[in-house]
């Protein structure tokens, strides 16, 4: 019984890992809002996690019990269905006369909009394994 190893735990996971990616690049793009020629990034991860899982409509896919099971469906056995955050750099758009492209006030935004989703990813893995905890105490 793999639950806190499950699938969805480990998106959970990963998209706890990617906000804070997110936010380390976010403030990364804040403090360098009046530097010269740079260029703003982002971090990648929702977009990456919704192709993955996206591109299942019409397939067939088998959930493996035993590791001398056959995997039925894309992935191959032991492999992860959590995509990697990516880091992105936006060489195409210039907000300042200095090739800088950072616009303050979006990237505060984002940051917000980062920290919320934060916060929802922690709760939920929190409640998550305060559910595996009750049912193993068996105690409400």
């Amino acid at each position: 019984m793999n639950l806190l190893n499950g699938a969805a735990f480990g998106r959970m996971e990963g998209a706890l890992q990617a906000a804070e990616m997110r936010q380390r690049v976010i403030s990364n793009n804040v403090a360098n809002g009046d530097t010269p020629h740079f260029k703003r990034s982002e971090v990648l991860f929702e977009e990456l996690l919704g192709q993955m899982t996206g591109d299942r409509q019409g397939r067939l896919t088998g959930k493996r019990t035993n590791d001398r099971h056959i995997a039925i469906g894309p992935g191959s056995p032991g492999s992860s269905n959590v995509p990697i955050p990516q880091i992105v750099t936006d060489e195409s758009t210039s907000m300042n006369n200095n090739d800088n492209n950072v616009d303050i006030d979006r990237e505060m935004s984002l940051l917000a909009k980062n920290q919320l989703s934060y916060n929802l990813y922690v709760q939920q893995i929190n409640h998550d394994v305060r559910m595996m905890r009750t049912a193993i105490e068996g105690r409400a």
